[in-house]
C-alpha cells in the first residue's frame, strides 16, 4: 500500500429524498379532505422515519438486498458475501466491499 495513494471515495451513494417527500405530503395535509387525511399522516409518519436513518444503516439494506438477490444466506461480512457483492457491482475496490459489508453486519447485530 502507497503512502501516496489516494483512497477511493465510497462507490454507493445515498440519496435521503425523504426530506422532500415529507415536506411534500405536510403540503398535501394542508388541503387534505377528512377521507384523505388518515393516510397521509401515516405516509409522513413513515417519511420522517425515513428521513431519520443513517447512511450506514441505508448502506447496510443495500448489501443485504444484493446479498439476497444472490441467494446469500451466510453473515453479510464473509469472504463469499464479499465476492458476491464485488461481482454484483462490478466497480466495487476490495475495500469499499470490505467496509459495506462489515456496517451491513454491525446492523445486523
Amino acid at each position: 500500500m502507497s503512502l501516496f495513494r489516494k483512497p477511493q471515495p465510497l462507490a454507493v451513494l445515498v440519496l435521503h429524498d425523504a426530506p422532500e417527500v415529507a415536506a411534500a405530503i405536510r403540503s398535501a395535509l394542508e388541503t387534505a379532505t377528512d377521507a384523505e387525511r388518515p393516510g397521509l399522516e401515516r405516509a409522513l409518519a413513515l417519511a420522517e422515519e425515513s428521513a431519520g436513518r443513517p447512511e450506514t444503516e441505508l448502506r447496510g439494506r443495500w448489501v443485504r438486498q444484493r446479498l439476497a438477490a444472490a441467494g446469500h444466506e451466510g453473515p453479510a461480512d464473509s469472504v463469499a458475501a464479499i465476492k458476491i457483492l464485488r461481482e454484483a457491482e462490478r466497480g466495487l475496490t476490495l475495500l469499499q466491499a470490505v467496509t459495506y459489508a462489515k456496517e451491513a453486519a454491525a446492523a445486523d447485530a
